[in-house]
């Protein structure tokens, strides 16, 4: 009875509003059915209880990122890879590849065949990283010099740069050179040789003799007939390729 009468309290019944209410009305559970509510109660507040109890991960012996610890020597929670070690993607087991240079002296041959798409590819991310500066047609007369850079880069149909190796160029665009930064960053190292790859075609086209022309083809070529204006600056020009073509067949 001393234990209903505690359980009754108003104090212990207030957040069971079930139970509360049959002892308003009778001051004691007297029915088998109080009884019954009274033990889900009890039941569902232990395992409410026992539920925030938490024996994971959480409560285990661990180290913050770069905290102190007493474990190691030199008192540093994080630990250096393990010699030889090599991230995901970056063996670079291919020097030449990820270097443009055989030994210490740049190469002067292409890791991969040139197809029209690898000049394609070049042409694109030249015009977008290297033309600010160098112009589309590799003179050094881009954008940025005629706005007052300081130093105008030099012309890709120079001697000295037509003489250059080709890995002489990948390394520049990887390492940078004077008062050009390195493009390591900005350009996968498959594009900066399909870049190596269009500054040669450049360089030939500008540079190009009889020699170099294939049978068949004047030098210079007829310019390209077009259908209607030639375009703006906002729109494309339209080659009329049956009007060039039929030009060609009569020169």
């Amino acid at each position: 009875m001393a234990l209903l009468r505690q359980i009754a309290a108003p104090e212990s019944s207030a957040g069971c509003p079930i139970l509360a209410r049959s002892l308003r009305k009778s001051g004691i559970p007297r029915a088998s059915k109080d009884w019954d509510v009274l033990k889900a109660v009890l039941l569902l507040s232990t395992v409410a209880l026992s539920s925030a109890c938490r024996l994971d991960m959480q409560v285990q012996p661990k180290q913050n990122p770069l905290s102190h610890s007493d474990f190691f020597p030199d008192q540093r929670s994080e630990r250096p890879p393990v010699e030889g070690t090599v991230a995901r993607g970056q063996l670079h087991d291919d020097t030449y590849f990820y270097t443009g240079k055989s030994g210490s002296a740049p190469g002067n041959y292409m890791p991969f065949p040139v197809t029209k798409e690898v000049l394609e590819r070049g042409r694109e991310r030249y015009n977008i990283y290297c033309s600010p500066c160098h112009s589309r047609v590799g003179d050094g007369n881009g954008f940025i010099p005629s706005r007052g850079f300081s130093r105008k880069p030099p012309s890709f149909h120079i001697e000295r740069l037509q003489k250059a190796p080709l890995g002489y160029f990948y390394d520049v665009m990887t390492n940078g050179f004077g008062v050009m930064p390195d493009y390591a960053s900005q350009i996968l190292p498959q594009d900066r040789w399909k870049i190596v790859a269009y500054i040669r075609a450049l360089q030939l086209s500008q540079n190009a003799t009889r020699g170099d022309v294939p049978a068949g083809q004047t030098v210079p070529s007829k310019p390209p007939m077009f259908r209607g204006q030639p375009g703006s600056g906002a729109t494309l020009p339209v080659v009329d390729s049956e009007i060039s073509s039929h030009s060609e067949e009569h020169q």
